[in-house]
């Protein structure tokens, strides 16, 4: 990132770095710009010769395109009153993450951190446990369609998000999923058998747990959804539901353990990881 450099007044000739996904802190945190700004009277060619920024840059700060850096808050936070506000919202601001749905970014982020991390999933095969061939027939599904570029950064970053399980050995990664999802060929036979190898090439690690609830189950503690949750190094748990073009972080410890609860009953009434093993070795031997 650059700024202008030069006597007082001197208007910056270069540019922020553009964002390529904006972020929901980035949006956040230039609407409150564009609030104080406005509400000093102030146009945006005015704001700018006052913190020594173009008026483009101005623009693109107002409306999430860019990163501020750090003397664009100190200028800005005097410009509009020294309260303290800019300077406190800007130790939040986070880039967009490509190829993440903007309402999951904030759980992506408390995953790489977590030393514990537990999975309930009745629609489809899990991110983290997905093939590459999985990802893109699930990209291929999705309507609208999606551009090639958005459908190969959808798949880059699926892939790079799964190197946690590699990765983060000394993490915990729990996962129950319904056998009716690999009763769904999602792409054909081979793509599903390809699916099958990886998850049981994936759950032979120490520290992968999968497990499958069976369809003949009678009894069931997780009927109201999938959900997912997790413990960070301080010991506190979060939990992260999602549905259509939403989700929602949960962190009310009360909601997150009747979650916990649910989670827990489930894994017992599942099959357990050795006969869940048995069972996708059938399912991928019937391929």
């Amino acid at each position: 990132m650059t700024e202008g450099v030069g006597e007082i007044g001197e208007v910056a000739t270069c540019e922020l770095e553009r964002e390529p996904d904006p972020s929901d802190s980035l949006r956040t945190f230039g609407a409150v710009v564009q609030a104080l700004r406005e509400h000093a009277g102030y146009s945006r060619a005015e704001f700018g010769e006052m913190v020594r920024f173009s008026k483009h840059t101005v623009e693109s700060v107002e409306l999430g395109r860019r990163m501020p850096d750090e003397s664009f808050v100190e200028r800005a936070e005097e410009v509009l009153g020294n309260t303290g506000a800019l300077r406190r919202a800007a130790r939040f601001l986070t880039r967009g993450e490509a190829g993440l749905a903007t309402w999951f970014r904030r759980w992506a982020r408390l995953e790489r951190v977590a030393v514990s991390l537990c999975t309930y999933e009745c629609r489809l095969v899990p991110g983290l446990l997905q093939s590459e061939g999985y990802a893109r027939a699930l990209c291929d599904n999705e309507i609208p369609p999606l551009s090639d570029e958005s459908l190969e950064t959808t798949v880059r970053a699926r892939m790079e998000r799964q190197q946690l399980l590699r990765e983060k050995c000394n993490t915990t990664f729990d996962f129950v999923i319904e056998e009716a999802v690999f009763m769904r060929r999602l792409g054909g036979s081979q793509v599903t058998a390809e699916q099958l190898d990886l998850i049981l090439e994936l759950s032979s690690l120490r520290h992968v747990t999968v497990q499958i609830m069976p369809v003949d189950s009678e009894q069931h503690s997780c009927l109201s959804g999938p959900v997912r949750l997790l413990e960070t190094p301080d010991g506190r748990w979060h939990a992260y539901s999602e549905g259509q073009e939403n989700g929602r972080l949960i962190t009310d410890p009360k909601e997150v353990s009747r979650i916990h609860m649910r989670y827990a009953r489930l894994r017992s009434q599942a099959l357990s990881p050795k006969d869940s093993t048995g069972l996708l070795v059938r399912i991928r031997g019937a391929l």
